[in-house]
């Protein structure tokens, strides 16, 4: 149904019920849409809400509030827009509720305890920027490309035509200089000669792609990602990549570290801008990463994380219905970035919660539920969410990516789960952390004998190419020494040490060597906890040297010796700058330690 007027104050609606947060409407003479805004009224305060339901002169809506104190018969405000956020510049460095709502300024009207019914600008107003325009009066232009580019922390921001323009406009005018964010950039004329004043602020609504409009009108083409996402985590780039552009999910119990190696990825890896959504996460983790990127140094640009991160957050303690929308507003978000030729980073934790709020809002609706009560569709909420992640040929011929990896905590750590399932269905590098790992303090506490990544033979021509002609056979040859290290575990589990043969033995041992000094890092330690892809290929081969050795041991207990050595002395390598002398002082020493004992010798 589409909206034909908007209600005005005589022709609201009105509250018929309350269940939780779903609230029934009458609509009286208003008419409506899907996922339109709606404002409910108790007292002096408006209760943001979206329409989820419209069956017949009623419509359910879902409140992003508390609704204690709705009552029957309480006036209900249409807005006739969709739930949209607002692109322009000025988000970067910016720590937004669910609903894009600026927290600071939240917390500066109302202080400590958040009022609800607020609803605030999303970018100031009066800010001003230097814009210069790209291109020319008379000039042609489609939707998306540049009008004219703003400096912004660290990246050039470029004001887009509206991704909504389904003609070529004319450029009839074109500002330069000192604007303020609510100024007009431009004046573009149709075809019919209807001329039209462009913002530099555009609004686009969060349940609708931005990429999807756009490839109708064959403005953009969406590319097979080709190019490796650096995370600067050896256990990822090496055994489990993930592509630019393209998805993956941490799955894990609570206190596997998937907080943690969330911060590093998007502390250490080849993107240009981070978007962090903490969807129903706890509140004191929340503020420990808000407080970290505000301090931390920026690797990439010299300057503080913060500068190129936006934070989406709606913890625990936030309204439970606005989860939902929280991941809509942070991946739209993503995909004006991706928009601008920018590789972007999207970190969603948890999607878990953001299923679970899902499924709340479901059974309010008394929809018929699926496995676990979660929603009947909630597998294809959770791939049309991934979807929207890719690579990008824009109209002007730039590459721009999307990568979007969601940590999910399944309940005890139950990968059966619907929400895990159904995750794993649809991305394409599962990095699955394990309790056992983690309460041993190994770090990151991945999994590699349940991981796998869709993406290794994907990129098997950039690693062959750009690191080693022989790297997918050689981390083929190393993970089949891992599940026969595994194996073997289990065998002495059974029959002790004694029961298997010296041979075996040392396999296990290999097995050891390799998970302690390659897949494990030290997170606090400033050499090893960030490893280039150079200095990894440099320690992936002399790990693979010393394991494709034959060596000569008088019993277990030597072997069990050496490889106890070996293991310290590549540890202290992994914490050594690779120019120090302690660098080539414990290379050495390897050297001679794999000499004394190698069967060449």
């Amino acid at each position: 149904m589409t909206t034909t007027e908007k209600c005005t104050p005589e022709t609201t609606a009105s509250v018929l019920g309350v269940n939780g947060n779903i609230v029934r409407i009458e609509l009286g003479d208003c008419r409506i849409m899907k996922n339109e805004v709606a404002y409910v009224r108790v007292g002096e305060e408006r209760l943001k809400a979206e329409v989820l339901r419209i069956r017949a002169n009623e419509a359910d809506l879902q409140v992003f509030e508390e609704t204690s104190g709705v009552r029957f018969g309480d006036k209900v405000e249409l807005s006739g827009e969709m739930l949209s956020v607002s692109l322009g510049p000025g988000l970067l460095g910016t720590v937004y509720d669910g609903l894009q709502n600026p927290l600071a300024e939240l917390a500066q009207l109302d202080g400590f305890f958040l009022k609800r019914g607020r609803d605030l600008p999303a970018l100031h107003a009066s800010t001003t920027w230097d814009f210069t325009p790209a291109c020319r009066v008379g000039d042609l232009l489609v939707a998306g490309q540049t009008l004219g580019t703003i400096p912004e922390k660290n990246i050039v921001h470029k004001i887009m035509v509206p991704f909504d323009t389904t003609a070529a406009m004319k450029v009839s005018s074109i500002a330069e200089g000192r604007l303020r964010t609510e100024a007009s950039v431009a004046t573009l004329t149709d075809p019919k000669g209807r001329t039209q004043q462009i913002p530099m602020v555009q609004t686009w609504p969060v349940r609708r792609p931005i990429s999807a409009m756009m490839q109708q009108q064959r403005l953009i083409d969406r590319e097979f990602p080709s190019q490796p996402l650096i995370t600067t985590t050896r256990i990822i780039d090496t055994f489990f990549p993930i592509a630019r552009g393209g998805t993956a999910c941490i799955p894990g119990p609570f206190g596997a570290g998937k907080t943690v190696l969330q911060g590093l990825i998007a502390r250490y890896c080849s993107v240009d801008v981070v978007i962090v959504v903490a969807c129903g996460e706890r509140a004191g983790e929340v503020v420990e990463t808000i407080h970290d990127f505000a301090e931390m140094p920026d690797p990439r640009t010299g300057g503080k994380l913060m500068d190129r991160t936006i934070i989406i957050c709606n913890t625990s303690s936030m309204p439970v219905a606005a989860r939902e929308a929280s991941i809509y507003t942070g991946i739209t978000l993503g995909e004006y970035y991706r928009q601008m030729g920018l590789d972007v980073l999207l970190l969603a934790d948890s999607t878990s919660r953001w299923a679970q709020a899902m499924r709340e809002t479901s059974g309010r609706l008394e929809e018929i539920p699926g496995e676990e009560a979660f929603p009947a569709y909630l597998d294809s909420a959770i791939k049309e969410l991934y979807e929207r992640a890719g690579v990008l040929r824009l109209a002007d011929g730039e590459t721009g990516s999307l990568t979007l990896i969601g940590s999910v905590s399944p309940a005890g750590g139950n990968f059966e789960e619907p929400v895990t399932q159904s995750t794993l269905g649809t991305v394409k590098c599962f990095l699955g952390l394990s309790y056992d790992r983690a309460y041993k303090r190994f770090y990151p506490a991945i999994d590699p004998l349940i991981s796998w990544s869709r993406y290794r033979e994907q990129l098997e021509t950039f690693f062959n190419t750009q690191v080693d002609p022989h790297w997918s056979a050689s981390v083929a040859a190393m993970q089949k020494l891992l599940r026969n290290g595994e194996s073997i575990e289990q065998m002495m589990q059974v029959t002790g040490e004694e029961g298997i043969s010296i041979e075996d033995y040392v396999t296990h041992q290999k097995s050891m060597f390799l998970d302690m000094v390659y897949l494990q890092q030290d997170a606090y330690d400033p050499v090893d906890v960030s490893v280039s892809l150079e200095r990894q290929r440099e320690m992936f081969l002399l790990c693979k040297q010393l394991i494709d050795t034959e060596y000569t041991f008088d019993d277990k207990e030597h072997a069990r010796t050496f490889f106890t050595k070996l293991t310290g002395l590549l540890k202290n390598l992994n914490t050594a700058p690779i120019e120090s002398d302690d660098y080539a002082r414990f290379h050495a020493q390897i050297t001679d330690l794999a000499t004394d004992v190698s069967t060449a010798t």
